[in-house]
């Protein structure tokens, strides 16, 4: 019998008051509850009248590192196994489970849990536990489970050790490392926090990692958001006016005109977390990052794995979601093209919607606004129509794209994409103006607050200047660096460049921001097509639109000249001073150009380096790619292929970010193949494409919308932002009365 130390909790509390109104509060307001959860964390001590329960499987060193927190918090450790089952049944473990087998023996350590009570307590499971759905329900109402999650090869190693070589569970012609596995979807079900325990990490590490995500799930007034423009003098907020995740995805762009990013940076991971995320699945890598960039007081892990799992579970035909793969030389594709709009776009916005519907309140309905420059559109809208329908109810969006601005098959797919509560406007001007017109209706609150009051509708946005866009665009970053680990490219720890064809900066921003977070990039290549901005800006400092105009390019994704999301990362290298990049933007708005500092522009260069793309050079390397390889690059894939050509020193492997399946580009595909004479038709083109064997087959979900008929019509506005204002309106009135 192990020695319980004696314990006081530092404050006494009265819980079931609390729990009623926090439980009603969270059924019928999320962001209440989150509030309230919020604020009773942060008035209380570390452990409380709740127990800290670790989970894990056998060899995860769940007792160890429980006797080492427990003696930290000067607080009782009891061991499942030692301390309750021996002592019910008067018998060691073995002895039992010899005697009634393995379901009868997981039916009585589940009754012997229910039996159980503890308080302020540091709990050990047995490995077995999570597998009783009654019993880890009893723990779970006075407690916090932390999942101990150790490599399945380590725990193999571990047990081979101990001269184990049977569990729980484990019948014959099944092996350990099968059982493990089977095991790992109850610890999943059941975990409040997730620790990532490496191979050869001492239990005192662990246990201060144990210490410190207890401290982050019970206190989430340190994960604030701020502006990108606010000044450091104002951020001493009162906390009625603090942001939290669930806030800056409701609201998407702050109040100032300036975009939300976290107070205080993204989590790092170590070195070693990160290598436990090498055997992992793509779903797995997302989860273990996403929990880190989301509090739990935002989206519980429970329900952000449910999330997770919707938006890439059958959404994605291609079963590692974003696979890698050789190219030539030291070059290697990131495939982000395998969701249902067939872009890269697909793996935010299948997650974004399901993270919109938890986080807002259901006393108001939403309509989410989006600008688009080609792809965004469509994933959009086939995300949000894959709600359930009582989330379809009360959230509508609206898709605003440059009527004549887009590709023929991108025009087509939006429209395609149309549903109940889905609806694109074609704008008779550019992107940028769609762009910035819905940032001037966010900003007038005369006209944000009639909204609301007259028909009960708050605006939202879906665009990259929402944050929950880029998180999970962090994921495939850090994925494809442990993919090239994986398959023994390079080992953990040797530098990768990546090159990203680059328009509104949210997808080479998310590089950067993977590159904080411990993964080794060196250099992240800005990769532009004739429209240049970002080049020159890279290279020189010098930010100026004066004279520009946009270029029509056959990769319309980038045709881009304002990059909403390279204000975050100035106010990144600007140390967040918001008051220099409100400088910088009101610079921009009114006089059409910006320098930077020589000290920012170094610190730029350092992570960036920039070039363009001809569209004759664009067609000529999807030409030569496929002549070669037989492979075919979409045309922004074939932007970023040429610049990573001129300007990678070859040194280390790069990952050229593949952005959209080449038949989303099929008229500037047939041309550079010289195949055949170009019809306009979009599902024309596509079927061109598919009858000529030697190329791959067209995208399912591409060429399934295009055939779709009756969705052909679609409203059209002239650039006023009166019209669009009113089209608003309109769209509220009938979807929403």
């Amino acid at each position: 019998m192990l020695h319980v130390v004696p314990y006081q909790p530092l404050r006494l509390i009265t819980q079931n008051s609390l729990t009623s109104m926090c439980f009603k509060l969270m059924l019928s307001r999320p962001v209440a509850f989150a509030q309230i959860w919020k604020s009773w964390f942060s008035s209380h001590s570390l452990v409380g009248n709740k127990n800290i329960i670790l989970m894990g499987p056998p060899g995860a060193g769940k007792t160890t590192v429980g006797r080492i927190v427990g003696q930290k918090l000067d607080c009782p450790v009891i061991d499942i196994d030692d301390d309750v089952l021996e002592t019910t049944w008067n018998m060691s473990v073995s002895e039992k489970l010899q005697e009634v087998g393995n379901e009868q023996f997981l039916e009585e350590e589940g009754k012997a849990l229910l039996k159980f009570s503890a308080s302020g307590s540091v709990i050990s499971l047995t490995g077995s536990n999570p597998m009783h759905s009654a019993g880890m329900q009893h723990m779970k109402k006075n407690g916090i489970v932390v999942y101990l999650d150790v490599p399945t090869t380590v725990i193999m190693s571990r047990l081979k050790s101990m001269k184990v070589d049977r569990i729980v569970g484990q019948s014959p012609g099944i092996s350990l490392k099968d059982i493990l596995q089977f095991r790992k979807q109850f610890y999943k079900r059941w975990y409040d926090i997730h620790v990532l325990c490496g191979g050869d990490i001492a239990a005192e590490v662990v246990a201060e990692k144990v210490l410190d995500a207890v401290k982050r799930y019970q206190n989430s007034e340190l994960e604030t958001f701020i502006s990108t423009r606010s000044s450091r003098s104002g951020r001493s907020m009162e906390k009625d006016s603090r942001k939290y995740f669930s806030d800056v995805v409701t609201e998407g762009l702050a109040p100032d005109g300036g975009l939300f990013v976290p107070e205080r940076g993204l989590p790092e991971f170590t070195a070693g977390e990160w290598q436990s995320l090498i055997e992992a699945t793509y779903i797995e890598r997302a989860q273990v990052i996403l929990e880190r960039c989301v509090h739990p007081a935002d989206i519980p892990a429970s329900k952000l794995a449910e999330i997770i799992g919707t938006a890439y579970g059958e959404n994605f035909t291609c079963s590692k979601i974003a696979p890698v793969r050789h190219l030539a030389g030291n070059q290697f594709l990131l495939e982000l093209f395998h969701g249902p709009t067939a872009s890269f776009k697909d793996f935010a916005l299948q997650m974004v919607p399901h993270i919109f519907a938890y986080c807002i309140p259901r006393s108001c309905n939403y309509l989410v606004l989006v600008a688009t420059s080609g792809d965004t559109g469509s994933a959009v809208l086939d995300g949000f129509s894959r709600l359930h329908d009582t989330d379809k109810q009360r959230i509508a969006v609206m898709n605003f794209f440059p009527e004549d601005g887009v590709s023929p098959i991108q025009k087509s797919q939006m429209i395609g994409c149309q549903k109940e509560n889905a609806w694109s406007v074609g704008v008779k001007s550019d992107f940028d103006f769609c762009q910035t017109a819905i940032k001037q209706i966010f900003t007038n609150s005369d006209y944000t607050g009639f909204l609301t009051v007259e028909y009960g509708t708050a605006l939202a946005a879906a665009n990259s200047i929402n944050w929950a866009r880029l998180l999970p665009q962090i994921v495939y970053h850090a994925s494809a660096y442990l993919d090239l680990v994986r398959q023994d490219i390079i080992p953990f720890g040797s530098p990768v460049d990546v090159c990203i064809p680059t328009g509104n900066f949210g997808n080479i921003l998310a590089a950067l921001y993977a590159k904080m977070m411990g993964i080794p990039i060196r250099k992240c290549i800005c990769a532009s097509n004739e429209n240049n901005v970002l080049t020159d800006f890279v290279r020189t400092g010098v930010y100026d639109l004066r004279g520009r105009k946009l270029i029509p390019t056959f990769s319309p994704a980038v045709d881009i000249l304002k990059s909403s999301n390279l204000e975050r990362y100035l106010h990144l290298i600007a140390n967040e001073d918001g008051q220099l990049v409100t400088q910088l933007y009101n610079q921009l708005e009114n006089q059409g150009h910006f320098q930077l500092r020589k000290d920012l522009l170094e610190k730029l260069q350092q992570d960036l380096v920039a070039g363009w793309c001809s569209e004759e050079d664009c067609l000529a390397a999807i030409h030569s790619v496929y002549s070669t390889t037989g492979y075919i690059l979409d045309t922004h894939t074939a932007v970023a292929k040429v610049v990573a050509d001129r300007l990678q020193d070859r040194t280390c492997p790069i990952i050229i970010s593949s952005t959209a399946h080449y038949s989303k580009c099929a008229p500037a595909i047939l041309r550079a193949l010289r195949i055949a004479e170009i019809k306009q038709n979009p599902l024309s083109q596509l079927h061109l494409l598919s009858s000529y064997s030697p190329l791959p087959p067209v995208h399912w979900g591409l060429l399934e919308t295009l055939k779709k008929k009756g969705n052909e019509d679609h409203q059209v506005c002239a650039a006023d932002m009166g019209m669009l204002m009113s089209r608003i309106e309109t769209l509220i009135q009938n979807h929403f009365m």
